[in-house]
């Protein structure tokens, strides 16, 4: 029973067990639904899954099933990363608490019963449920906006060598703050349309209408809220990942305000999508990615640098194949950045590319392979951020 007893409070009440649990369900699932997609329907897999676990698949849901099982993995990456950012960040333990109950309860709400309704039958009161497991995730994201704010003089930072104000306000910690509070915003551009179906909204997949030549206003928030959202999840990962490593010095003093400036940038572009500055919002996304890239390339040089001079240190004169070797020697802490120097380079990078040259290139394709494009980006995009989590 004493077992039992220590095994649930490692699980529930320590951020590494917390984190165990969330990877654990994420994983179930992508097992599970990873098998109803292709390659494993065209094997023939799909068909014996669906009979063995009894689901009720009806073609025209497609996509409300999609949507839900996005949503319900993305709560779960989104509840991780504020389990790390609570153990990370000092904060009162009132709030750190308090988020981590309210997430905790909510992503699971949101799994459970919003796979249940998806692919089990449509049972409403698990649409209830998934509705209020999300509520709380959003309520425990407000509570850590709260819980992040910059200007408590308690959370000051009195060490120089870390990006901060004249006063001492820890810029570190205020672009923490601008990332969970625009992320509430964000949750918003989701949450309204969602709060139309029924009411003439039809849920749709953003890939399947990128060629419309009219889209709703509606229409228009979906797409901007998935692209922002899932922006932020790679955003705050930087973030973590920078304090993880205690990143510090006069690049951490240039990076940290090009995050922050990155971040409401990039938040202002998408929120004009559904405004008359439309037209335009793509200029002001490039404008606020470009600064956030910059600041995880210089993360990365800071990370690699240090990786590198700590296992030299006892070398007088490395030489370059050393160095390389020093830079190698810890994976856990070499893999992060170097999959966001990838991710940068071959997909979010070529995303905006994408962007930019819509109407020359992309659009004079075949409208399937722009789709299986940014199918691909979208999916390589969320794979490359779950392996650095």
């Amino acid at each position: 029973m004493q077992f039992i007893k220590n095994r649930f409070n490692y699980l529930f009440k320590s951020t590494k067990g917390l984190i165990l649990v969330a990877i654990a369900m994420i994983g179930l699932e992508t097992a599970l639904f990873g098998m109803l997609s292709g390659p494993m329907a065209e094997f023939g897999v799909r068909d014996v899954v669906v009979r063995i676990f009894k689901m009720d698949l009806v073609q025209a849901e497609r996509e409300g099933r999609i949507i839900i099982l996005y949503h319900s993995i993305a709560m779960a990456v989104v509840a991780i990363e504020t389990y790390m950012i609570t153990g990370l960040l000092k904060m009162k333990e009132f709030y750190k608490m308090a988020v981590r109950a309210l997430i905790t309860v909510g992503y699971l709400f949101a799994m459970i019963f919003g796979m249940g309704f998806a692919y089990w039958g449509h049972n409403w009161a698990f649409h209830g449920l998934y509705i209020f497991g999300l509520s709380l995730i959003f309520f425990a994201g407000v509570l850590l906006t709260i819980a992040l704010w910059p200007w408590n003089k308690e959370t000051y930072q009195p060490d120089k060598a870390y990006s901060r104000t004249k006063k001492g306000v820890d810029m570190e910690r205020a672009a923490f703050f601008a990332a969970a509070l625009t992320t509430v915003i964000s949750a918003l551009f989701g949450a309204i349309p969602g709060s139309y179906f029924g009411n003439g909204f039809e849920v749709f997949l953003a890939e399947n209408i990128i060629r419309y030549p009219e889209k709703t206003v509606m229409e228009y928030s979906v797409i901007g809220h998935l692209h922002i959202m899932l922006a932020l999840i790679a955003i705050m990962i930087t973030l973590i990942i920078g304090r993880w490593l205690n990143f510090k010095g006069i690049l951490h003093k240039i990076a940290m305000p090009l995050m922050i400036l990155g971040t409401i940038v990039l938040n202002l572009g998408v929120w004009g999508v559904v405004t008359p500055l439309q037209p335009i919002a793509h200029m002001i996304i490039y404008v606020g990615a470009t600064p956030s890239m910059f600041a995880a390339l210089l993360l990365l040089i800071w990370s690699w640098g240090k990786l590198s001079r700590e296992g030299t240190a006892g070398i007088q004169k490395p030489a370059f194949g050393q160095k390389i070797s020093a830079l190698l020697r810890d994976p856990l802490k070499f893999g992060p950045t170097w999959q966001m120097l990838f991710m940068n380079f071959t997909t979010s990078g070529i995303g905006i590319f994408m962007a930019i040259r819509l109407d020359e290139i992309f659009r004079v394709w075949p409208a399937r392979e722009e789709r299986i494009e940014l199918t691909g980006h979208w999916h390589v995009l969320s794979a490359i951020i779950a392996t650095i989590i």
